[in-house]
């Protein structure tokens, strides 16, 4: 007789996806970035921007969820204050970001 073969408890356990795995163990969502961008947009992105006092390039994270707007930010190099302009699209797609000195 052969011996009978059980499966792993593994095995049977449903597959679950992200969100169930985080409504089990009541986790909050993890925000990823570049999610936002492959979604069409409408929450927040990291853009490349150059200071217009020093001319260093530096990261920030623009929202997008509000449409087109214009905020002060300073420079994360020389600490000086950037206007930064930024365009977004009625698909909420970031379409331009201007940063100027801020008088």
């Amino acid at each position: 007789m052969k011996p009978r073969r059980t499966r792993s408890p593994a095995a049977l356990a449903p597959q679950l996806d992200q969100k169930a795995i985080d409504a089990l163990y009541g986790l909050e969502p993890v925000f990823e970035p570049e999610q936002s961008v492959r979604a069409g947009g409408g929450g927040a992105q990291f853009t490349t921007v150059q200071c217009p006092y020093c001319g260093e390039p530096f990261d920030t994270l623009v929202d997008l969820s509000a449409g087109s707007a214009s905020y002060v930010e300073d420079c994360q190099v020389c600490c000086r204050p950037i206007e930064l302009a930024i365009e977004v699209a009625m698909n909420g797609i970031l379409t331009s970001v201007r940063a100027h000195r801020s008088d």
